[in-house]
């Protein structure tokens, strides 16, 4: 510790004055370098910040989907209660799929489970008040939902929410959509302009962090009075959501409700487990029952991506200094000889890294706000940039860590330098050094050329799955609800469609066609083993929905209303054929829930859901019970007749707004998240080739400066441009070569890994890692040749003249 020293009276702190002194003298020679060195300056600094907004960006992407539902109050004791189904061909089908009888038994029966409540998957119903209509997202659950959850309620209390089942809590914003200006609590609201129910609870809203989203929760009581399934073992649907009570492990209560719902329904094969809720967003991938992943893997993904594209920067820098070590020499052997020691140069050339990246920081968060909303748009997210402790605390972390990184290397080699020698003008580049810089530039070189095969592997398999044969017709295919009157009638609304032309064909199902959504395992056929036990997929239909679908069969016929014993009649998919294992599957005989079904043909598989799932097993059979209408219609004026349609569907659905959508984009959005990353992977990728190029151009305007006495010489003596070009790209041309025979293998083998978690995907061609090859060292030789070009074609007399 220094000691002040006492001159005429006064305290002196000589040595806090001499460090400030010092640090001044650092900034100071520091900017006169980059003064000296413009071109140097420039290409870190585009490189850092160009580094430093990706990762910038990735850190509040990451920062959003981390916080995704964090906000709950006792995060550590809410769980779901999941099912894992075990099958007899080995397959383990997970979901959050529940019986809707099991929260209130595992809260009456399991002393650990302090609060436990139904949920049903999110949907949307119209809902009417003050001549108002309104189709938002809600739920139904029981009242414990609000004591589980962080939902609280601005008005009503938590023992009167939901206590009567004719009862709604809506959402503040709701609220006020429903009833501006008034006092909302018991106000009446009408569910699908038929049933009233009363307004019991005001909740906040549910903040834009949380993976359910919904404007209103009506009481599950009343969703079991009106569906008697929802009381019945056997059958799932809704979610099971749970408290677990303080000092209760998850270990504990998976042992105890592992075979609660097997000692209730006999024949059961599932599992039940509970999970921690804060979890099920990023890590709710299971796979033959163990937990694979989730959006966990993009987070990851994108980390990585962040910290290679840094270190490219970050590689540019420590390059571009070392390279022009010969250059700083002097200065270097004239501190060291008038008592300069080795730790204030590193400091200083430290500083120096530190202050280029300071400025590129700077320059990020003022392009930031600029870039974002195009990130927010790519990504789908709302994404602000808040001065938050958490954003301020990562952002200085990464300046530093960015900063020391470049630094670091470039201040231990340019500290170590010998003054004697500097003075004798012996610094020469050593061999490990030379090595050193090769080696950087190969491994920038390595993660481009990673990261160009990924691009295109990723958007190959988007294109594949978005372009592949379902099995089902989804061109000018549109689908939409049956709701109000048209869910208990609808064939009168049909006959009206069916007189427009442009109108194809028209059908009615309680299936989506997108997604497993109500399947059954309650199934007999001849020759089934007694302990054998397979899920089928429920595909409850009308008479024409196989030909709208425009699904092929493979043998045997259609539904028709000719045969009227076709309401016992099923038709099945060649997974199922398999699986059954008929010699002869039409007019074999089915049993399904008690009922003797005939199988009166069979389906060529097609795929309902994302194709990273294998097909599953499915039946067809008539239903009186539809839920979704499906329209194909004629590609030319669809505009005018999807305005007849929504004018027809006024006509016998009121009030009603006519809600559609095409297939082909439903099934698109089924991979969305792919093609986000794709779309990312693609800008990011070309972000870390844009830096390591410049990177090359530095050093290769470096070495054509250093060697250009050298072309001269060569002109002189007779050498042409092309050659003096070859002569000064050639070392950087092997370098990138090596970082082809590197990257290649590498970016084979994670490709291939990342394409088997799809059932159908593309085969890897030897073309896309051809091309990331040639791409690269195309890109590479061409920012080199640039400079070679103008260093070839400089006058041999400008060149010697100093001679």
């Amino acid at each position: 510790m220094y000691k002040p020293l006492i001159l005429n009276g006064t305290f002196s702190a000589r040595p806090t004055s001499n460090r400030i002194t010092m640090i001044k003298q650092h900034l100071l020679t520091t900017l006169r370098g980059f003064k000296k060195q413009k071109s140097t300056f420039i290409i870190n600094f585009i490189g850092l910040t160009t580094g430093l907004i990706s990762a910038l960006l990735i850190f509040l992407w990451v920062q959003d989907e981390r916080n995704v539902d964090q906000f709950h109050e006792d995060n550590d004791r809410i769980v779901r209660v999941i099912e894992h189904q075990r099958y007899a061909n080995g397959d383990v089908f997970t979901t959050w799929s529940t019986p809707g009888i099991l929260a209130a038994e595992l809260k009456k029966e399991i002393p650990e489970i302090e609060l436990a409540s139904t949920g049903s998957w999110e949907f949307q119903r119209l809902i009417s008040a003050n001549e108002k209509h309104f189709k938002e997202q809600g739920i139904y659950a029981d009242p414990d939902i609000f004591r589980i959850f962080t939902l609280p309620l601005v008005s009503g209390t938590l023992e009167t929410a939901l206590s009567d089942p004719n009862s709604i809590v809506i959402s503040e914003s709701f609220a006020k959509k429903l009833f501006p200006g008034e006092e909302p609590m018991n106000k009446l609201v009408k569910l699908d302009q038929e049933e009233s129910y009363k307004v019991s609870g005001i909740m906040k809203d549910l903040p834009k962090s949380s993976s359910m989203q919904f404007e209103y929760v009506m009481s599950a009581e009343k969703w079991r009075q009106e569906n008697a399934w929802l009381r019945n073992w056997g059958s799932n649907g809704p979610r099971t959501y749970a408290k677990l009570s303080e000092g209760s492990s998850l270990e504990e209560v998976n042992n105890k409700i592992s075979t609660f719902i097997k000692k209730r329904n006999e024949g059961s094969v599932i599992d039940l487990f509970v999970y921690p809720f804060a979890k099920t967003y990023l890590y709710g991938n299971f796979e033959n029952g163990i937990q694979s992943g989730g959006r966990i893997e993009y987070v990851r993904l994108f980390s990585i991506i962040a910290i290679f594209i840094l270190l490219i920067a970050c590689i540019n820098f420590m390059n571009l200094s070392t390279a022009k070590a010969t250059k700083k020499a002097k200065e270097v052997g004239i501190r060291k000889a008038v008592g300069a020691d080795r730790r204030s140069l590193i400091f200083q050339y430290l500083t120096e890294s530190v202050l280029v990246t300071s400025i590129s920081v700077a320059a990020a968060l003022v392009l930031l706000p600029v870039i974002l909303p195009y990130f927010n748009e790519i990504t789908g997210k709302e994404i602000k940039l808040v001065y938050s402790p958490e954003f301020l605390l990562g952002l200085l972390a990464i300046l530093l860590v960015t900063g020391i990184i470049s630094g670091s290397y470039p201040a231990l080699y340019l500290s170590s330098f010998q003054p004697v020698k500097v003075i004798k003008n012996e610094i020469k580049s050593s061999l490990g050094e030379i090595w050193a810089r090769k080696g950087l530039v190969v491994f920038q070189f390595v993660l481009s050329i990673f990261l160009i095969v990924a691009v295109m592997v990723v958007y190959q398999q988007i294109d594949f799955i978005q372009n592949k044969n379902l099995g089902i017709n989804k061109d000018n295919l549109i689908r939409f609800q049956l709701e109000g009157k048209l869910q208990e009638d609808h064939q009168a609304f049909f006959n009206e469609l069916k007189k427009n032309p442009k109108i194809v064909d028209v059908t009615a199902t309680a299936h989506g066609f997108q997604g497993r959504s109500n399947n059954s395992s309650n199934i007999s056929w001849p020759g089934k083993m007694d302990d054998e036990v397979v899920l089928f997929e429920n595909l409850r239909s009308d008479y024409n929905t196989i030909q709208t679908l425009g699904v092929s069969l493979k043998e045997g016929r259609n539904f028709s209303r000719e045969y009227a014993t076709d309401s016992l009649s099923i038709i099945i998919n060649e997974t199922a054929a398999r699986l059954m294992r008929l010699d002869s599957p039409l007019d074999a005989v089915v049993e399904i829930g008690g009922d003797k079904c005939r199988i009166i043909g069979v389906a060529e598989d097609f795929n309902y859901q994302s194709l990273r799932e294998k097909v599953a097993p499915a039946i067809f059979y008539l239903s009186d019970y539809h839920s979704f209408a499906f329209v194909r219609i004629q590609s030319d004026g669809i505009s005018a007749t999807l305005d007849r349609l929504a004018e027809v569907y006024s006509e016998y659905n009121p009030g009603f707004a006519f809600d559609y959508e095409f297939m082909d984009e439903a099934y698109a959005r089924m991979y969305q998240s792919e093609e986000r990353v794709s779309i990312l992977s693609s800008y990011f990728a070309g972000f870390a080739v844009l830096i390591s190029c410049l990177g090359l151009f530095g050093l290769a305007a470096f070495t054509a400066e250093r060697r250009i006495k050298e072309v001269g010489i060569r002109k002189v003596l007779g050498a042409s441009i092309p050659s003096l070009m070859m002569l000064l790209t050639k070392d950087f041309t092997r370098l990138v070569l090596a970082a082809i025979l590197i990257a290649l293998p590498l970016a084979f083998w994670i490709s291939k890994n990342w394409l088997e978690r799809f059932a159908f995907h593309i085969d890897l061609s030897i073309w896309f890692f051809v091309f990331a090859g040639a791409l690269a060292l195309f890109i590479a030789v061409l920012t080199v040749s640039s400079q070679a070009f103008k260093a070839a074609s400089v006058n041999p007399a400008e060149c010697l003249k100093d001679e």
